[in-house]
């Protein structure tokens, strides 16, 4: 297939290199663990898309649900009317979690997710007259997607370093991430409880009746897989509760079944008062992304006479991206993928620290079905060997994984992968790092 690539802008792409490559990494279809490229190559997906095809690719369950949906209805504003389908999937998700997150604003990805989190949070502490309550407090290397609002939030520099306007009163506290003291760490690194207390010094400098939210990841998926210390979530949940600060998850990538249960909050035990989701929300087949709210932050609204929320999207709960996740959720529990089999995770567990030794690897990382490999940077170029790596993984070996965070590649496959294909991942690594220099 000859196709003219030039007008096209890739995101998040080199797009002067790629449009140059010999055989670009265009995709014509895919299937189950497998992408298949426009020049008939088979690729191992070990990154479920971009996180997010947690079922796998294709589904036959999930395709024929759009399909159905599409020859039926296939847009309707939720501005004062709506369909069945936000309603269905709305109380789907609420009975997933026994938990005070009883109400779901929609939206169209985990970007969009997040700044309506953080716009409840603003406008939560309105209504209660608090109105001093505008800090909120992110964290470094953390991703939030690419809004204003999770831009400021978030705090990798690769992504804001070509803009210079974010949201004021936004502070960050430090990542968890100690090479020294926590590299080869199986699931949750033992040192960093501490680190939950800058969260304390904030509050002594700013006070807590002007800080409104903080925005955590359960772990830092775009920042390199970066798995919190045992107990910090923890410890930061008890100091918001304390200091009357909301808590907001970003369960973007965390969320059904990546980690081996359905969401961070049932892996870490840990409650937050407002969760944004996105990615394996549908299996990446329709855009689409959700918050979820307490029920004391809605009912609060809810007091309010006429609109409630100035604030929403024209796809909001769109027909066909309903109807998918529906379906999504169905295959996920027919085939019980959000509670994977721990001995499959072991198995990917002992599979990447397999590689422990191998040139230049300075810290591999895993925790559900989640897995980073870290390259010990060159002196005068800190991402080349991530990048030839990754190249030679997908021309080489046929195997997609993909660099973030640095020198670091990250590996988040569909949840359906089995003891082969995990067998192939790391054999396709062993072989590509012998020959990186």
């Amino acid at each position: 297939m000859e196709l003219n690539l030039e007008s096209f802008w890739l995101p998040f792409t080199p797009n002067k290199l790629f449009k140059t490559l010999p055989k670009a990494k265009i995709i014509d279809r895919a299937d189950g663990m497998y992408y298949y490229t426009i020049h008939g190559d088979k690729i191992l997906d070990a990154h479920g898309g971009l996180w997010c095809c947690n079922a796998g690719h294709n589904r036959k369950e999930i395709v024929e649900a759009i399909q159905q949906q599409a020859s039926k209805l296939d847009f309707v504003p939720s501005y004062q009317m709506s369909h069945p389908g936000t309603f269905l999937l709305a109380e789907k998700l609420v009975s997933m979690l026994s938990n005070d997150l009883q109400y779901v604003f929609f939206t169209n990805s985990g970007s969009e997710a997040v700044e309506t989190s953080l716009k409840i949070a603003l406008a939560y502490w309105r209504l209660q007259g608090q109105k001093n309550k505008k800090i909120i407090i992110g964290r470094d290397r953390a991703f939030h997607g690419t809004g204003f609002g999770g831009m400021s939030v978030g705090n990798l520099t690769t992504t804001k370093q070509q803009f210079n306007n974010f949201l004021p009163e936004v502070l960050h506290l430090s990542h968890t991430h100690n090479l020294e003291k926590n590299s080869f760490s199986k699931g949750q690194p033992v040192h960093g409880i501490e680190l939950a207390d800058e969260l304390l010094k904030f509050i002594n400098v700013h006070g807590a009746e002007n800080i409104a939210a903080v925005i955590l990841e359960p772990i830092s998926g775009t920042g390199g897989v970066l798995i919190p210390p045992v107990g910090y979530l923890e410890k930061i949940r008890k100091i918001c509760t304390e200091n009357d600060i909301l808590l907001i998850f970003d369960e973007v990538i965390t969320g059904f079944g990546r980690l081996g249960k359905p969401f961070a909050v049932n892996y870490f035990g840990v409650e937050p008062d407002m969760m944004c989701l996105a990615k394996g929300l549908t299996s990446g087949t329709v855009p689409m992304g959700a918050t979820m709210i307490n029920k004391n932050i809605y009912n609060s609204f809810m007091d309010l006479e006429g609109i409630e929320l100035w604030h929403g999207y024209t796809y909001s709960g769109h027909p066909l991206a309903c109807a998918a996740a529906l379906a999504t959720l169905d295959v996920y529990q027919k085939e019980n993928l959000l509670n994977t089999d721990q001995e499959l995770i072991r198995y990917w567990e002992e599979g990447l620290h397999s590689l422990k030794g191998e040139k230049h690897i300075i810290d591999i990382r895993n925790i559900g079905l989640l897995g980073a490999i870290e390259l010990e940077c060159k002196e005068n170029n800190p991402v080349s060997r991530a990048i030839e790596t990754f190249q030679k993984m997908f021309y080489k070996q046929n195997c997609y994984v993909r660099i973030t965070g640095g020198n670091i590649l990250t590996m988040s496959p569909p949840l359906i992968i089995n003891k082969f294909e995990i067998d192939k991942i790391i054999s396709s690594f062993r072989l590509v790092l012998k020959n990186i220099d």
